[in-house]
């Protein structure tokens, strides 16, 4: 196991080969898979126990599900705002499978299932896991039937007692599901520990951690052999004989060396493979294979966050676990589609905010290159909601801990744990002990990275709006941060305070775990757009401002009283070497919290991009900030009143100046000035072209057009892919844009647009990105938001092609094929 080392010099330093055991993969042996998926065929009941028991009403469906964004938003549902005004409800699921080879182990793994779910297997109980966010797993062997005869497995889900949550939690089995089976020597679930305790550009040194059980009532003895591959070439390898007792569990450690190690990085994330096989009498009997990566990083005190050798500021996002219109229910083309547009902005870095995530999130972020601030919990000892997680705090959260750590310290993306999100109990002693127990926790099962609690600002502050510079000889710190405990100074906002992170926190590094909180609505505009709106005034106090129709300005004008507006953040982070990066609240937009409003809004407003996954026009800011690509974006649209005075802004990189033109005639040049991040011009409207061209040394760099939309004519179609896998799985994102017949955006479109499909697939979601639109996003119909709209297709198992088909009244329909192979 690596080593974690605090040097003299202030530099957290960690060199870590990192690995992940990928339940998405298949782990093939023999003649069969040693895990495999175990997520069709079940059915499902929404109803308490006599009546799950009693009712002939069972529907079948796949896992993952989650059958709160199947109901209706309502205002009286006990979930309330944060849980998006969604159903909660108690769940059942069952499922009948045989399984043909008694001599082997038989155990079934959950990703997370959402929540206090208890398990059953031919009647026999297994156990209980309140917890809504952790995998676990259970010994299905002793109580199954063979030579053909039917088990059935059932699941009860209790997500009743509400609130339970302070955002949108999705409820049932809402991850995937694996039926394990191996052999009774084998390496265990999660069982694999893999670091690198020397890497230089010649050579890395592997130490791999094994943890094998023998389930045998008699020892054994067998070879381990392990091989490291790279593009599956094997490159070097080692085995050992060991012996086994009766019914007993080992560690054993191998060391390999292999040489010019391919290093793991945001820009190149390579990735290896260790296949672990354990041979017993000349037969294979196990074979475990683990994904994962070679890097080295630190912290440092001056120079923030290095990695492999080279600086790296952190341009990171908050997420929430839903996936907008699919819900919770854990689908991995819609999470990677998320990161793909996340990364194209210029992100490279995720929180995964604030509890343990779907492994498939990390398996993404290990091959497409984002570091990861992995998160345990939302509260500890002290609720934050009636019926949430600290009312089974006592009694499970170290083995929940545990199970979190176990499962993901091999993943090359993280970086930092995070064991706690504004604690309740930070500004007690209480914290600071808690804090401690969790810590040693960690430490004993991951010395590679640091640890930090995602707090509420460590000191006694001015209030948010002052932007004076901090008195730090007022500063009083809370006992969390003051105590030592935490390798690594991390809180929520109060960015008045980052510059002077050096003097109150002289011996600790810098992460700002959660940032600004601006607020818009996409495609949305009010003027003028340099006056700062603060929404709510005050977070104590109910907000009675905004417009009545719950939309926000989409400049980047309105942010919440605690936080800050996208640039000022930014600004501030970029300035300064010695702090190591930010992670904006939120990436996305998600279900649930709609700040400053409530009902009818029923999400977010956070997000630089939207439910729908359409980006916000500040998405462009950080794009022009956080890529290299040329970027030159203008906003607003162009249809307004006559004569009416409009705030245009260009967001603009690798230029000296933008020049405007409206219907040919220049409207000047601007330049961005000092820190600033976009220029503006205040010009009367004209209706036609608004043209901004960017320049460099004179030579035009980027030209962008916007023009006046006439009315309202047809439906433009834009899948974000035109061929998908037959699986069963796979989806087809496809905007959906209402133009005028020159093909132009018609930006105020707000028309009522239908959905419906023929062919190898099926519309699996609907949406708008619009927080107060009460209609489902299972249905076939939904009413666009400023010109567009989103419709998921999900392909079946059968090759060949889905006709989506979208109309409005007074538009012309339209209809698009998406292949499927």
């Amino acid at each position: 196991m690596g080593k974690f080392t605090l040097h003299k010099t202030g530099i957290l330093l960690l060199s870590l080969l990192v690995i992940n055991a990928c339940n998405s993969v298949s782990q093939d042996f023999g003649q069969f898979s040693r895990i495999q998926s175990f997520d069709e065929n079940w059915q499902f009941f929404l109803g308490d126990s006599v009546a799950a028991v009693n009712s002939e009403n069972w529907r079948e469906l796949d896992l993952p599900h989650d059958w709160s964004i199947e109901g209706e938003f309502e205002q009286d549902h006990p979930a309330g705002l944060g849980g998006g005004y969604l159903p909660g409800g108690m769940g059942w699921y069952k499922k009948t499978f045989k399984i043909q080879d008694s001599s082997k182990l038989t155990s079934i793994q959950f990703d997370g299932v959402y929540m206090d779910s208890e398990v059953w297997v031919n009647g026999e109980y297994l156990g209980k896991r309140p917890n809504g966010y952790i995998s676990f797993d259970y010994d299905l062997t002793p109580y199954l039937k063979y030579d053909g005869q039917e088990n059935e497995i059932l699941v009860k889900v209790d997500n009743s007692k509400q609130p339970n949550s302070r955002w949108y939690s999705g409820s049932g089995i809402y991850r995937h599901v694996w039926l394990n089976t191996t052999n009774k020597l084998h390496v265990a679930n999660w069982g694999s520990f893999v670091t690198t305790p020397i890497v230089s550009e010649d050579s890395a040194a592997i130490s791999i951690e094994s943890m094998i059980e023998n389930e045998y009532p008699v020892s054994k003895t067998a070879t381990i052999e392990t091989s490291i591959l790279f593009n599956e070439a094997e490159i070097s390898s080692t085995e050992e004989n060991f012996s086994f007792e009766a019914n007993s569990i080992k560690n054993i450690q191998q060391r390999i060396t292999i040489e010019t190690p391919q290093l793991w990085s945001i820009d190149t994330p390579n990735m290896y493979t260790a296949k672990t096989n354990i041979i017993i009498d000349g037969e294979l009997v196990d074979s475990y294979k683990t994904p994962f990566g070679i890097r080295t990083f630190e912290f440092d005190l001056d120079k923030g966050f290095i990695l492999n050798g080279e600086q790296l500021k952190i341009k990171g996002v908050c997420l929430h676990h839903d996936l907008g219109p699919l819900g919770a229910a854990v689908n991995t083309r819609a999470i990677e589609r998320q990161l793909e547009i996340m990364k194209d902005m210029g992100v490279n870095g995720i929180r995964t905010a604030h509890n343990p995530p779907t492994p498939e999130l990390l398996d993404l972020c290990d091959r497409m290159g984002f570091v990861v601030m992995d998160e345990s919990y939302d509260m500890w000892n002290n609720t934050k909601t009636k019926y949430d997680y600290a009312n089974y705090w006592n009694e499970w959260h170290k083995k929940d801990l545990e199970d979190f750590i176990i499962r993901d310290r091999n993943h090359p993306s993280i970086i930092i744990w995070s064991i706690g999100n504004e604690i309740q109990e930070q500004w007690k002693e209480q914290g600071v002990r808690t804090a401690r127990e969790l810590k040693a926790i960690v430490r004993e099962l991951d010395t590679t990275r640091p640890i930090t609690v995602a707090m509420n600002p460590p000191v006694n502050m001015p209030d948010a709006n002052v932007t004076t510079q901090f008195d730090t000889a007022k500063v009083s710190l809370n006992p969390v941060a003051a105590s030592g405990v935490l390798d690594i100074i991390g809180y929520n906002y109060a960015h008045q305070t980052y510059e002077h992170h050096q003097k109150n926190f002289p011996e600790t590094p810098f992460i700002a775990t959660e940032t600004t909180s601006g607020l818009q609505t996409r495609g949305y505009y009010e003027f003028p757009s340099d006056t700062l709106k603060i929404w709510p005034v005050r977070w104590d106090i109910p907000f009675d401002g905004g417009n009545p129709d719950h939309t926000i300005s989409a400049f980047d004008q309105v942010r919440v009283p605690w936080g800050s507006l996208h640039e000022t953040t930014w600004k501030i982070i970029k300035k300064h070497d010695f702090l190591s990066g930010m992670f904006i609240w939120t990436g996305f937009d998600y279900i649930g919290e709609p700040t400053p409003y409530t009902w009818p809004s029923r999400s977010s407003y956070f997000g630089v991009v939207d439910l729908a996954g359409f980006p916000k026009d500040v998405y462009y800011m950080y794009q022009s900030e956080w890529t290299d690509k040329d970027v030159l974006h203008l906003l607003p649209h162009w249809n307004w009143e006559n004569g009416q005075s409009v705030d245009v802004w260009a967001y603009y990189n690798n230029a000296d100046e933008v020049e405007l033109f409206v219907n040919g005639k220049s409207q000047g040049i601007r330049k961005k000035q000092g820190d600033e991040l976009h220029v503006m011009w205040r010009i009367p409207i004209e209706a036609g072209t608004l043209k901004a061209v960017s320049r460099k040394a004179g030579k035009i760099v980027l030209e962008k057009e916007v023009h006046t939309a006439g009315e309202a004519f047809g439906l433009k179609l834009t899948p974000d892919r035109e061929t998908i896998n037959a699986d069963g799985k796979d989806l087809s994102f496809i905007k959906v844009e209402i133009v005028d017949d020159k093909g132009n955006l018609v930006p105020r479109a707000k028309n009522q647009l239908n959905f419906s499909v023929e062919g190898e697939g099926k519309i699996v979601g609907v949406a708008s990105g619009d927080p107060a639109n009460h209609e489902s996003f299972k249905g076939k119909t939904h009413k666009a938001l400023n010109g567009k709209c989103l419709a998921i297709v999900q392909a079946n198992k059968n090759a060949g092609a889905i006709e989506l088909t979208v109309s409005g009244e007074g538009l012309k329909t339209n209809t698009i094929s998406i292949t499927t192979k």
